[in-house]
C-alpha cells in the first residue's frame, strides 16, 4: 500500500508518524516544498540567543502537544516561564496596564482582582462584573467574538482587554471571527452555568496539571518538528519538491510534482494551508478547491531584537504585552524573550520580539527588512529603548494565519461532505479546527486514522 503526504509542516509530520504505526505495510512518502520541514517551526541560535522565528510556547492543556513530546522522549525539555516575572501587560497609549491576575483565557474570573486593575475603567468594571447576573441568550446562529464579548462582557472589557489577546491568537478582527469556530466553550458556558465568568471559574476549580499553563522546548521549539522527522522510520521524505496536483484513478490517486515526477498512492493526506490545498485538488474537485479557496489568511512578521542590558532602562518585569487593533498600529504584541524564557539571551543581554501583522489591514509581508525593524523599533520606545541593537532578525509569514470567520463551520461542513465522496483522501492542518501546535499534531494524527480506516473499507 502506497501513501503519500503532501506537506511537511508539523501536521503532516504527525500524519506520517502515525500511518507508520496504523499501516506498518504501507509505503509513505512525504512531499513539502521548501528546504526543511516543520514549517512555522524555526529556531535559530545566534552568538548565544536563541530566537524563535514562529511560535515560542504551546498550551500544555491541549494533551496532544505534551503527548506527543513524551513518545518523542523529549518531555523532559519542557520548560514553563519564569515565574518571577509572571505578569503582562496591555499597552494604551504610551502606558503599560498589568493585566489583572484570574484570567482564564481570555475572560477575568478574580474579580477583586480586576477592581485593582487600571486597565478598565470603575464603569467598566462594574460592567464586566454583572456579567454573572445576566441571562443567557437562547440556543441560536453563531455570533463573532466581538458580539459575543460585547454581549457579555461590556464594550470596553471587550475593547481593552479581549480583543488585543485574541489577536494575539489569531492576527484577527473580532468583529469577523466566529465565536463557534474559535472558542466554542465560551457558549457553551454560558448556556450550561448561566455565566461565562462563573462556568470558567468552575472550570479552572477542576482543572490541574503537571506542566506550566504554557510550556516550551528548552532547545527550541523547531525540535519537536526535527525530532519527530527522525522518528519516520518508513517514510521517505522529499523537500524541495512542490506538489502540483492530486488527482483521481481507478487505483486511487495520483500526486504531480515539479519535475515531471508522477506519485500513485492508494491514499493522500493533504496537509497544506487552504489556498494551497484549493489549487493542488482543483482537477480533483471543484467544490472542494472552492471552499478551501474561500478560507481567508492573515500575514504576519516576527522581528526580533537583541540590545545590551545597559541599554534598556525599562526593568522588563513580565512578559511582555499586547496592543489593541484601536491603537491604529501595525504591532500586535511585543514578548520579552529573555525575560519569559530561560536560555534566550547571554549575560548582560536582552531579546525582544515583536509582532506585526492584522488581518484586514495592510499586508506587513511584503515590507523590507529596514522597515520591520523600524517598525519593532518605534514600538519599542514605549519602553524608552532608543539605543541601536546589537542583532537583529526578521521572519515574514506571508498569509501564515488561516481566519475562522462567520461561516467558518458550515465550510467545515461542506469540505467533510465533499470528503465522503473521496475514500482515501484526508486533510489536515490549522486551516480547519485549530491554529495552535497541540491542534495541528492532532490534526495530523486525526488525518491518519480516518485514512486508514477509509483504506480498510476499501474491497481489495
Amino acid at each position: 500500500m502506497k501513501i503519500v503526504v503532501v506537506g511537511g509542516g508539523l501536521a503532516g509530520l504527525a500524519a506520517a508518524h502515525k500511518l507508520e504505526s496504523l499501516l506498518p505495510e504501507s509505503e509513505i512518502t512525504l512531499t513539502e516544498r521548501s528546504d526543511r520541514v516543520g514549517g512555522v517551526l524555526l529556531t535559530e541560535r545566534i552568538d548565544g540567543f536563541l530566537i524563535e522565528g514562529g511560535p515560542d510556547s504551546f498550551l500544555s492543556r491541549k494533551e496532544r502537544g505534551v503527548g506527543l513530546c513524551e513518545e518523542l522522549g523529549i518531555a523532559g525539555e519542557l520548560v514553563g516561564r519564569k515565574p518571577e516575572n509572571a505578569r503582562s501587560y496591555v499597552r494604551h497609549g504610551s502606558e503599560l496596564h498589568q493585566l489583572p491576575e484570574g484570567l482564564t483565557g481570555m475572560i477575568p474570573t478574580d474579580l477583586d482582582a480586576l477592581a485593582e486593575s487600571t486597565l478598565l475603567s470603575r464603569a467598566g468594571r462594574e460592567r464586566l462584573a454583572a456579567e454573572v447576573d445576566l441571562p443567557p441568550e437562547p440556543p441560536g446562529a453563531d455570533e463573532s467574538i466581538a458580539s459575543f464579548v460585547t454581549r457579555r462582557l461590556g464594550a470596553e472589557a471587550y475593547e481593552r482587554l479581549v480583543e488585543p489577546l485574541m489577536t494575539g491568537i489569531y492576527c484577527g478582527d473580532g468583529a469577523q471571527l466566529s465565536l463557534q469556530a474559535t472558542f466554542p466553550n465560551l457558549r457553551v458556558l454560558e448556556l450550561e452555568h448561566g455565566s461565562v465568568i462563573r462556568g470558567l471559574s468552575a472550570q479552572s476549580a477542576a482543572s490541574a496539571s503537571s506542566y506550566a499553563p504554557f510550556v516550551t522546548l528548552a532547545s527550541g521549539m523547531q525540535t519537536l518538528a526535527v525530532r519527530l522527522a527522525r522518528r519516520l522510520r518508513r517514510t521517505r521524505v522529499l523537500t524541495g519538491r512542490v506538489a502540483l496536483g492530486v488527482r483521481g484513478g481507478d487505483l486511487g490517486y495520483e500526486v504531480e510534482l515539479d519535475e515531471g515526477e508522477r506519485l500513485h498512492a492508494d491514499g493522500v493526506v493533504v496537509a497544506v494551508p487552504g489556498f494551497t490545498a484549493a489549487e493542488l485538488l482543483a482537477d480533483l474537485d471543484l467544490e472542494l478547491a472552492a471552499v478551501h479557496a474561500e478560507i481567508p489568511y492573515a500575514s504576519s512578521a516576527v522581528v526580533t531584537l537583541a540590545y545590551r542590558e545597559g541599554d534598556v532602562a525599562h526593568s522588563l518585569d513580565g512578559y511582555g504585552y499586547v496592543v489593541p487593533r484601536a491603537a491604529g498600529s501595525d504591532v500586535l504584541a511585543c514578548s520579552w524573550s529573555s525575560s519569559k524564557w530561560e536560555g534566550r539571551a547571554p549575560g548582560s543581554s536582552v531579546l525582544i520580539r515583536v509582532y506585526a501583522g492584522r488581518f484586514g489591514e495592510r499586508d506587513v509581508s511584503l515590507d523590507a527588512d529596514d522597515e520591520l525593524v523600524e517598525l519593532a523599533r518605534n514600538e519599542l520606545r514605549v519602553l524608552e529603548i532608543e539605543a541601536e541593537p546589537s542583532l537583529s532578525r526578521v521572519q515574514r509569514w506571508p498569509r501564515g494565519m488561516p481566519q475562522y470567520v462567520l461561516g467558518h463551520p458550515e465550510r467545515l461542513e461542506r469540505i467533510d461532505a465533499a470528503l465522503a465522496g473521496h475514500p482515501g483522501l484526508a486533510l489536515a492542518g490549522a486551516a480547519y479546527r485549530g491554529v495552535g501546535i497541540p491542534d495541528c499534531i492532532h490534526s495530523g494524527e486525526e488525518a491518519a486514522r480516518s485514512l486508514a480506516e477509509s483504506l480498510a473499507r476499501v474491497p481489495g
